[in-house]
């Protein structure tokens, strides 16, 4: 037990305790859960992991094999994964290093981390095996030097879509990531886009005294907190090190994430069956601020204590298993952005501040109404000149004011922020409607103002309170209340009695009694068994507690479940015993569901875009058994798969898949798509989740992209990002082009001179002095000539040796030549001296042979 008398998951004392040792009591130990490390890989052949190690959830993406073994050096570099790996399944009962939190998990590794982190590195790692793999742990991000603003791209945004969505068999993957380590250097992880994501549980770490670490980075996209390290003194985390040894070293926000991954993996041993959603209420209800030391702690609208450093608390793991054995599938998620009317930039002067009100409804009266919180963005894009002078809040309309990002000190660079999803979990279960406000701070050393061109409040949560829907599918185990004893023996639950009762203010509102006063009462007792057949009634089945028969029955399907209020009724344990609730308990004479009414319910549903249930409410008075006299499938398709073709190719585009399997909502006859899937942008023949740069998305009306199709179109010429057609509707300026007041306007040499016309003219001035240095050149090279100064076209003159003309034994007689002859080469003296001067000086430079003419 070396792992837990030294690490901080056992009990310190005064409250400081994750309860990870009353979770195992209950019997939970991980069993059945694989967690996968995303890191610099992990030492498969550990003595303390071997048991454990998983291959099918183990990849290693820097070498492209099955083989996640790390990559040893003589420092030691690539220790972290396999550090993080025994802290979530270390061995029991071997007499090593010391116990994993879930240490009958399965656990596996990626390695990701030894070489460029590229954006299809992390998209191969967060996409492993998603249908196998349950928890994804990752210790990393961008740098935590407080002047980066960076988050995941293009293929990384669609591998976490593609497992919140598709991964655990349409569950949800868990991702849990690490808050930072920049706490030194002033950082915000609002600034890291993967801890400030809604789809990660976002993990920073306590101190074993309750203290805040000198390393941690407080921000509002915080959820929850484990122990970690801390000043001198303090211990640190005891789990596996390379080279099959021990350490007990390991430190930082890196010890914490995988410690809450293990507590995960506990809660989902107790109930497979939760979202991944499911799995974020249940951090926040059950994490615990007692005896957590930090300055800003609050209570929002619902009486939830919330942290920026610790965000709900610290977790418990006893009380998160006790919950998860209970609980109810949340609602699905609903989607509200609002965009701020205001399009005329907002000044924010030195050394001041401004407040931008908006109000909303939460999308009242439509298929994205939100009533209830989880997440709440504010995607800003303001220019400054120093972007780490500026400080941003938000306030909810319940008061409840969050810090989206403060003051990084080392941040000086000039580009603001473009579009940037600030996130903030503390409007966890407050109502939506009202006013919130927007608060800019320009800091007092800013030289220029900052502006405010755009913001736009987006709001995610249920429309229904998320605690309050009948019973879901259980898990195999006994089932207990919330409130746990470890001393008692586990009881079953009478269902034949009311199971749950709410008394949490978090969910007990006046409009919430209304709410129900409107709705038939929950199923509380089970209806006569004789009439619960599987081929009559297979959901009432799965609210009885048959798990199995949830799952596996093809009347069940799991895969395929989408973001809609139909899916969700028809495939989730949420809305068990059946859509058909309501006609059971109005007619007293069928004691189960007719499944004859199905087809009606869901087709009108899903004409009119609203919930089955809400159907049934509304029309089941219309409809009697006799209605549905003869139905027909008619399936029209092709041979080949022509949503194929549907994938865009536009480079920087977000598309849903690859192929765009799921982007398309239609296609032609010869493929091509004509409409998209709500929540995608139609772009030429392509649907993209996002517009590239040069275009604008435009949603027809007033509806949200959650229910609606977009159209990407063309920004004005000025515009590098936009939202509008509008020259003034520029977010940036494209190439060429600078701000100037609420406009892009073309770059200009000494603000007269058009660069366009100045590129031309250059040329020409190019093209004329190369002509004018073309003709001197020839010109002189011609004269040079002519003068005879090129020595490669001079005759040599032919000089006779007066010493020599012997030719045998006959001395030529001179008078017998010619007088003109005589003439020529019978010089003065002084003529002759200087003419042999000459020659001799051009046969030097000119001839390479020695000697003379001859």
């Amino acid at each position: 037990m070396l792992f837990y008398s030294r690490c901080n998951t056992c009990n310190r004392g005064s409250g400081l305790d994750m309860n990870v040792l009353k979770a195992w009591d209950m019997g939970y130990t991980g069993k059945g859960v694989v967690v996968t490390i995303l890191d610099d890989g992990i030492e498969k052949d550990h003595p303390d992991l071997s048991r454990n190690y998983d291959p099918n959830a183990s990849y290693d993406v820097n070498g492209h094999d099955p083989d996640p073994q790390p990559r040893y050096d003589y420092s030691n570099e690539n220790r972290h994964g396999t550090r993080c790996a025994g802290e979530v399944a270390a061995h029991a009962d071997n007499n090593v290093c010391g116990l994993g939190v879930a240490y009958n998990a399965r656990i596996g590794g990626v390695r990701m981390l030894d070489g460029d982190v590229t954006d299809s590195v992390e998209a191969q790692s967060l996409g492993l095996n998603f249908d196998h793999i349950h928890i994804y742990s990752a210790s990393w991000g961008p740098d935590d030097d407080g002047r980066t603003v960076d988050g995941p791209a293009t293929l990384a945004r669609k591998a976490f879509y593609d497992g919140i969505t598709r991964g655990r068999k349409g569950l949800g993957s868990i991702y849990v990531w690490a808050s930072g380590n920049g706490g030194r250097d002033s950082d915000n992880c609002n600034c890291d886009g993967y801890t400030n994501s809604i789809y990660t549980i976002s993990i920073s770490s306590a101190t074993e005294n309750g203290h805040i670490p000198w390393y941690s980075e407080a921000c509002s996209s915080t959820l929850a907190t484990t122990y970690s390290s801390g000043s001198g003194g303090e211990k640190q985390i005891v789990t596996t090190d390379l080279r099959k040894s021990c350490t007990e070293t390991h430190t930082g926000t890196s010890g914490s994430a995988p410690l809450a991954a293990g507590i995960i993996a506990l809660a989902l041993e107790a109930n497979p069956m939760l979202t991944w959603r499911d799995m974020q209420h249940i951090v926040v209800e059950t994490a615990k601020a007692d005896n957590l030391n930090a300055p800003d702690w609050a209570f929002n609208g619902v009486g939830k204590k919330v942290s920026h450093s610790f965000g709900f608390g610290l977790m418990d793991a006893a009380a998160m298993v006790s919950l998860a054995r209970n609980w109810t599938t949340v609602p699905a998620q609903h989607i509200c952005e609002i965009r701020c009317s205001d399009h005329n930039s907002r000044i924010i002067p030195t050394n001041g501040k401004i407040f931008v009100p908006l109000t909303t409804d939460g999308c009242e009266h439509t298929v994205n109404h939100v009533k209830y919180l989880e997440h709440v963005q504010a995607r800003i894009t303001l220019s400054s000149y120093r972007r780490g002078e500026i400080r941003i809040f938000l306030s909810s309309p319940s008061n409840t004011r969050s810090t989206l990002l403060a003051k990084r000190t080392r941040d000086v660079s000039k580009e603001g922020f473009n579009n940037w999803a600030f996130m903030t979990t503390h409007n966890w279960g407050e109502p939506a409607k009202g006013q919130w406000t927007l608060e800019i701070e320009n800091g007092a050393s800013i030289a220029r103002p900052v502006k405010l061109r755009d913001w736009v409040l987006v709001l995610y949560g249920t429309d229904s309170p998320p605690r309050k829907s009948p019973t879901s599918a259980r898990s195999p185990h006994y089932d207990y209340g919330v409130h746990y004893n470890v001393n008692e023996p586990p009881r079953p639950v009478d269902r034949t009695k009311t199971t749950f009762t709410y008394d949490d203010p978090m969910y007990n509102t006046d409009e919430d009694e209304d709410y129900y006063q409107k709705t038939p009462a929950p199923l509380t007792t089970r209806p006569p068994t004789t009439t619960t057949t599987k081929s009559t009634t297979p959901f009432y089945q799965a609210y009885q507690g048959n798990r199995k028969q949830s799952v596996d029955s093809p009347h069940y399907p799991t895969h395929n479940r989408k973001n809609s209020d139909y899916n969700r009724e028809r495939y989730y344990p949420t809305y068990a015993p059946y859509i058909n609730q309501a006609h059971w308990y109005d007619t007293q004479q069928h004691h189960h569901s007719h499944p004859e009414h199905t087809c009606i319910y869901e087709t009108l549903a899903k004409k009119s875009n609203v919930s089955v249930l809400q159907t049934v409410r509304k029309r089941r008075p219309q409809l009697t058994p006799a209605e549905l006299k003869e139905w027909t499938l008619v399936m029209m398709g092709t041979s080949p798969h022509l949503t194929k073709r549907n994938g865009s190719t536009q480079s920087g585009s977000n598309n849903a898949t690859s192929d765009g399997s799921f982007t398309c909502a239609g296609v032609t006859s010869n493929g091509i798509c004509i409409e998209c899937k709500p929540g995608y942008f139609k772009m030429g023949e392509h649907c993209v989740a996002h517009c590239p740069q040069h275009y604008f998305g435009s949603v027809q009306g007033s509806k949200s992209m959650l229910h609606s199709q977009g159209e990407c179109k063309l920004c004005h010429d000025s515009c590098l990002n936009c939202k509008g057609s509008k020259p003034t509707d520029c977010f940036q300026c494209a190439s060429g082009f600078e701000r100037k007041g609420d406009v892009c306007e073309k770059k200009m040499i000494w603000d007269l001179l058009d660069p366009d016309v100045m590129k031309h003219l250059a040329w020409a001035i190019i093209l004329c002095i190369a002509a004018i240095l073309l003709f001197s050149v020839v010109f002189g090279i011609l004269q040079a000539r002519e003068r005879g100064r090129l020595c490669w076209k001079n005759k040599p003159n032919y000089v006779p040796d007066w010493g020599k003309g012997h030719y045998d034994g006959v001395t030529p007689n001179l008078a017998m030549h010619d007088r003109d002859m005589e003439a020529e080469f019978s010089l003065p003296a002084k003529t002759h001296t200087l003419f042999s001067q000459a020659i001799g000086y051009k046969h030097q430079r000119c001839s390479n042979r020695p000697g003379q003419f001859v």
